[in-house]
């Protein structure tokens, strides 16, 4: 059910998203007894602000109580994506391209189940990724979780 609904609350949010100048770039919905959590990330050229954050809270907020998706009642966070941010669509792999990005597959191949490297390039199957030297390529249908993921200091050390 969860699931399902993420799917309501996404089909609900990108088109309001879209019409005020943003987009989605991913909605976690984590349902609770008595309380579920909306956490909504938005992007925007030239990068999201506070304010932004502010507007569409509200917007989305009053579609929220008009459509009333969510069972029961729920708490409502708006941020921006991070530098870390999620990779969901072509759109957002392409928009990526030759930067580091880590993913996670749904299921392990060969023992491995995550990759991080240079996002080389994708087309409408998948992505193939320059990870320690070798080119690897991941069909779509096997990302599960897929991140920018900036060099921090120390970030190499950590991968291996």
């Amino acid at each position: 059910m969860p699931m399902a609904l993420r799917e309501q609350l996404m089909a609900l949010a990108e088109p309001l998203l879209g019409q005020l100048g943003y987009e989605l770039v991913e909605l976690e919905y984590a349902p609770g007894r008595t309380r579920s959590l909306v956490r909504v990330f938005i992007d925007k050229p030239g990068g999201v602000t506070v304010d932004d954050c502010e507007r569409v809270s509200h917007e989305l907020s009053a579609l929220l109580d008009v459509e009333d998706p969510v069972p029961t009642a729920y708490t409502l966070e708006v941020s921006s994506p991070g530098l870390d941010r999620v990779l969901r669509t072509p759109e957002h792999f392409r928009r990526f391209l030759g930067d580091r990005i880590r993913l996670e597959l749904k299921e392990a191949r060969e023992g491995r189940r995550r990759y991080t490297g240079r996002l080389e390039s994708l087309d409408e199957q998948g992505v193939e990724l320059e990870v320690d030297g070798a080119i690897v390529r991941v069909p779509f249908g096997q990302i599960g979780r897929a991140r920018l993921a900036p060099l921090w200091p120390g970030a190499e050390e950590r991968d291996r």
